[in-house]
């Protein structure tokens, strides 16, 4: 299994932090796998399970964001977190879920998408993208 982010490189760096700490929390919640067991420093203070995965953080613009999405949910061996605008500019979730009951998905602007599935899958879809920068 593969995990990527790919964020809206023309988002300001907050935003791009915002964004992959939402993604990062959705992943963990839905893959518990990926989250390895605590463990022991040598002073046996216990530090947090962290992820298992290397998860690349790439940048691509809003077209290609929105490509990528759209390749995505028809992919049935891709899952697909994905952050909207819409989301990251609300003050709550209340206020999220009542604005995209309101929005066509072809509207949506995103600041990221994460995706993991397969590594043949995943590299086709963004193969062609670099790091984030």
């Amino acid at each position: 299994m593969k995990v990527v982010m790919v964020v809206n490189k023309e988002l300001p760096a907050g935003l791009v932090a915002n964004t992959t700490a939402v993604l990062g929390i959705t992943l963990g919640n839905l893959n518990k796998d990926l989250i390895g067991p605590d463990c022991m420093d040598k002073e046996q203070v216990c530090h947090k399970g962290i992820t298992q995965e290397t998860i690349p953080v790439l940048g691509a613009d809003t077209d290609v964001l929105k490509k990528i999405y759209h390749s995505s949910i028809k992919n049935e061996h891709v899952d697909l977190i994905d952050f909207n605008q819409t989301a990251q500019k609300c003050r709550d979730y209340s206020d999220y879920t009542q604005k995209l009951m309101n929005t066509r998905n072809s509207d949506l602007e995103f600041s990221g998408l994460c995706l993991s599935g397969p590594d043949k899958e995943i590299n086709r879809l963004t193969g062609s993208l670099g790091l984030y920068r």
